[in-house]
């Protein structure tokens, strides 16, 4: 463990928490290197356990706002997180056994399609009134069971991928889907964290300071996508592209 350098880790999780709140997603990709690289974590293992905690935690301060605005819709919740918990904790204990510097060049790796997705769906909003059903339940599961185990490798809470995976599946809103997947966020979250804590890999103290960051980073970026609606969507994410392009790029010269 580290000593915790409170100030880096608060400025961390605040800006992990204000891109979720913004835009649903994404944010968390970004607490891995930022663990490493702004708060100074030398173990990528502990960065990965210790992001997962701290990213549902924040996950849940998400979810209270977007509950309260009656867009999370809870049948589909309940289909898509258990299988994807079941995929995190698969993910997680094959993420344990990867050596960490590697385990950061794919974490990287998937920055990079992770930036490409999110261009490419940038203008995609769904169908009004699409649910879960009987004909979709096993798609919804089986995306459930995927990004589950993407989140758990990684250790991060994988809404950039739920979002689009709960979309694909459903075709429900771009609004639902982003409130949605803060539930799986959050479950994933939990179930890779148990998994690193019980390998002695959560640095507990830097994940309270990370969450507390990350709250108040939440709801301001809960109250900020309000007001700037759904017509800004589509430059937010090009903007989180090009960011996530530029970390991925950092990550990659650091190893090298």
């Amino acid at each position: 463990m580290v000593a915790t350098p409170f100030l880096p880790a608060l400025a961390s999780g605040s800006l992990v928490g204000l891109v979720l709140g913004l835009i649903g997603g994404g944010g968390s990709i970004l607490a891995v290197p930022l663990l490493i690289y702004a708060v100074g974590v030398r173990n990528p293992h502990i960065a990965i356990g210790t992001s997962a905690f701290a990213v549902a935690v924040n996950a849940l301060a998400g979810l209270v706002s977007h509950a309260k605005e009656h867009t999370v819709k809870w049948r589909c919740a309940g289909f898509f997180a258990p299988a994807g918990m079941l995929g995190a904790a698969l993910g997680a204990q094959l993420g344990k056994a990867v050596d960490g510097q590697r385990l950061l060049l794919l974490f990287a790796f998937l920055m990079v399609l992770v930036g490409v997705a999110m261009i490419r769906g940038r203008h995609d909003e769904g169908i009004p009134g699409a649910a879960c059903n009987r004909d979709n339940v096993w798609k919804v599961g089986l995306f459930g069971l995927c990004t589950g185990g993407l989140s758990g490798f990684f250790g991060i809470g994988g809404g950039f991928l739920i979002v689009p995976a709960l979309m694909a599946a459903t075709h429900m809103p771009v609004l639902n889907a982003v409130g949605t997947s803060l539930v799986a966020v959050a479950a994933f979250g939990v179930t890779t964290a148990i998994s690193y804590a019980l390998s002695g890999l959560v640095d507990w103290p830097l994940a309270g300071w990370f969450i507390a960051g990350g709250i108040i980073g939440s709801l301001a970026g809960t109250s900020l996508a309000r007001r700037l609606g759904k017509g800004s969507g589509a430059t937010l994410k090009l903007v989180f592209a090009g960011l996530i392009f530029v970390v991925a790029g950092y990550i990659v010269f650091r190893n090298f």
